[in-house]
């Protein structure tokens, strides 16, 4: 899998103009499932996202995790994650999984999350979303399959 992970102080997803997720203070997690992962790579991600310290402790220093802070998670599924840009113009995404293995491995991805205690929203598999987001610090992380 991949992901773009973001500390957001807010964050939310709208469909067609309404609200579907929305978290306070935590990740928005930009999910891609990559040709040939399966569940162990999605609950690895989620396991390694837990604990990832990212967050300020009290000497402002990146020092604690997601569950050290309870903070939650926004996930929004993003296929263009697995553009190839290297010809052209036009990117390829040809390593992304197939549509029903991505859903099933966004999905098994945010249960994992959940089963982890974590507070998590989510957008809509597939959909033309919208994703608004205030970015906190900024930090933006890449995580890959070799997470």
């Amino acid at each position: 899998m991949r992901a773009l992970v973001q500390r957001v102080s807010a964050a939310d997803v709208k469909v067609d103009g309404s609200e579907i997720g929305q978290i306070g203070p935590g990740l928005l997690v930009f999910v891609c499932a990559m040709q040939g992962d399966t569940t162990a790579e999605a609950e690895k991600m989620a396991a390694r996202l837990c604990k990832l310290r990212i967050f300020k402790d009290d000497g402002g220093k990146m020092n604690l995790s997601l569950q050290d802070t309870g903070g939650a998670v926004l996930v929004v599924s993003q296929f263009t994650l697995a553009a190839d840009t290297s010809r052209g113009n036009r990117p390829g995404f040809s390593a992304a999984a197939a549509p029903d293995v991505g859903r099933t491995l966004y999905e098994h991805f945010i249960a994992t999350l959940r089963g982890l205690g974590v507070t998590v929203a989510t957008g809509s598999f597939g959909a033309d979303m919208a994703v608004h987001l205030v970015n906190d610090g900024p930090v933006t992380l890449w995580l890959d399959n070799g997470v």
